[in-house]
């Protein structure tokens, strides 16, 4: 296979497998009428019926807990390992699981110490008595933190970690793909596994619609199935009575994986594409791929970065606490990932019920991405459309409007303002397009009048190259729009400016190919002039 032309056709004809899938997830286990100080003395006071709340009662729990574990490790043979500073736990996990061969159980047991939210008793002084009492107060601490890393026979590896003092918050870490690979083996359809992925399937269909039911009250079913399975720091009384984990969501991956046919070809025009999209993590960009209006005060990061581990390169695009990562796999395929670490950057909660809210925003920013890539590297526009945004336009209601030439100076200031505002999802208005606009003609926004403005808006929609948002002032840039931008914006100031500094023979600039020939063609001209009697 030789190289595709552009990104349309390597992704509409070079793709033998496409899947979107949950990738990992990291998700928050707690009891939500312990998180605050007033909550675990309720607990103690009226629930224990304690006469006063404090650490050493939660002291008497952390080590009844910390037993169960030991305890657990020592009968079901099971290693408890010490973490070292620098091990890295998932290769650990990794050498464990290749040397296991049950359907699921418990591949070993790990303990390090970790900074989280504890309780501390404070001293207090009544202010009508002057008696001292203990009261609780939310502090953090460095305690240890048990890892219990498994297999589940649905959802494959996976690791439960505790802390191992009060209020014992846990966390829960899956993938998506594993799931994936366990119930296409349960049901039996033939698969190539990727490295956390697929790289073949019998049956791509049913692969996406087991991808696609990865819903959350099967996490949560897994995550209460392996907490009644595993050492538990409460009691069934503390359960019954309301103190029960729920789980809220602290980190998701969202991935669309595309195989391709030839891993080199689809790696030289992935290098290619990043090169074309440097610009991506620019606020105006960033805006379309995450669907989420970005304006001054915004807090966050919006940059784009190009990392190269080995010689592998990968495109990463940042808004606020999430990030858009983009890579060529184990050099076969193109995987796209949006990554959510605070799902209330979208206006969404965290409660794990929320999860197919936040599935709409990670898979649609990947797609939101390929789609300006795509056009990005294929802005190429045929005869026809150029002649007809080339000449004046007369509607069939009988509107008139105003050519956009190329070689016009302002037409190509208003192009390249449209394609800064290209990618806002919510649209732009008469005002943002206003002051870029007044930046590339070198003027200032008020030399720009509202009429000037209509004008522009108006030629511009009926040559097809915007659309008014319903019921609203704001406009969007269509497809051919963007096209037409792209190629009228690349062609002047790649193309035609650098051209004419070479023919023209600009300071400064050195003789090339193109300015020797050009100069030949003028010399051949003048004589040709002068053979025939006429000044050249």
């Amino acid at each position: 296979m030789s190289i595709p032309p552009s990104l349309n056709t390597l992704l509409s004809k070079h793709v033998t497998l496409q899947i979107e899938s949950i990738d990992r997830m990291y998700l928050n286990l707690y009891v939500p009428n312990l998180q605050r100080d007033i909550g675990a003395v309720t607990f103690f006071k009226k629930h224990r019926q304690a006469l006063f709340a404090s650490t050493v009662l939660m002291d008497t729990i952390t080590k009844a807990f910390v037993a169960q574990i030991e305890d657990y490790t020592k009968k079901q043979q099971i290693p408890l390992i010490s973490f070292v500073r620098g091990q890295r736990k998932d290769d650990l996990a990794k050498s464990a699981l290749k040397e296991f061969t049950a359907s699921e159980g418990v591949l070993f047991v790990g303990k390090a110490q970790e900074k989280t939210p504890v309780f501390r008793t404070q001293k207090r002084t009544h202010p009508e008595t002057g008696r001292t009492y203990p009261w609780i107060v939310k502090s953090t601490a460095m305690v240890n933190a048990y890892y219990f890393y498994g297999v589940d026979e649905d959802f494959g590896p996976f690791f439960l970690k505790y802390a191992s003092y009060f209020p014992y918050n846990a966390k829960l870490c899956i993938n998506g793909h594993e799931y994936l690979k366990r119930q296409l083996a349960k049901e039996g359809i033939a698969y190539e596994a990727l490295d956390n992925g697929l790289l073949s399937c019998s049956d791509p269909v049913r692969a996406q619609q087991i991808a696609d039911d990865l819903t959350p009250e099967k996490i949560a079913d897994l995550a209460h199935k392996w907490q009644q399975r595993l050492p538990f720091p409460f009691t069934q009384e503390d359960t019954e009575a309301g103190y029960a984990y729920q789980l809220s969501i602290l980190q998701a991956e969202f991935s669309l994986t595309q195989v391709l046919e030839c891993g080199q070809a689809g790696r030289l025009l992935f290098e290619e594409i990043i090169r074309e999209n440097l610009d991506l993590g620019r606020p105006s960009q960033v805006q379309l791929i995450f669907d989420r209006k970005v304006i001054a005060t915004t807090p966050g990061r919006f940059r784009t970065r190009v990392i190269t581990e080995g010689v592998t390169p990968s495109l990463h695009v940042d808004y606020k606490s999430s990030r858009i990562k983009q890579y060529h796999k184990e050099g076969q395929a193109l995987r796209t990932e949006t990554t959510i670490n605070n799902t209330r950057d979208f206006g969404i909660g965290k409660n794990i019920l929320n999860l197919p809210a936040l599935r709409k925003v990670g898979f649609a920013a990947n797609r939101r991405l390929l789609q300006v890539e795509r056009v990005s590297h294929d802005c190429l526009v045929s005869q026809t459309t150029l002649e007809q945004v080339e000449r004046p336009l007369t509607t069939s209601e009988g509107q008139r409007t105003s050519a956009l030439r190329f070689a016009d100076a302002k037409v190509q200031a208003v192009f390249s303002a449209l394609v800064l505002l290209s990618m806002v999802a919510q649209g732009f208005s008469n005002r943002d397009l206003r002051a870029p606009l007044a930046a590339f003609l070198g003027v200032s926004e008020e030399e720009i009048s509202a009429g000037q403005m209509t004008y522009q808006l108006r030629r511009l929609r009926l040559h097809g190259m915007i659309v008014r948002v319903p019921k609203s002032h704001r406009y969007l840039l269509s497809t051919q729009g963007l096209r037409l931008a792209l190629f009228y914006t690349r062609a002047y100031a790649r193309l035609l400016r650098p051209g004419l500094g070479l023919v023209a023979g600009a300071p400064h600039v050195p003789s090339s190919e193109a300015s020797t020939c050009f100069e030949e063609l003028e010399q051949a001209m003048n004589r040709c002039c002068q053979a025939v009697y006429l000044a050249a």
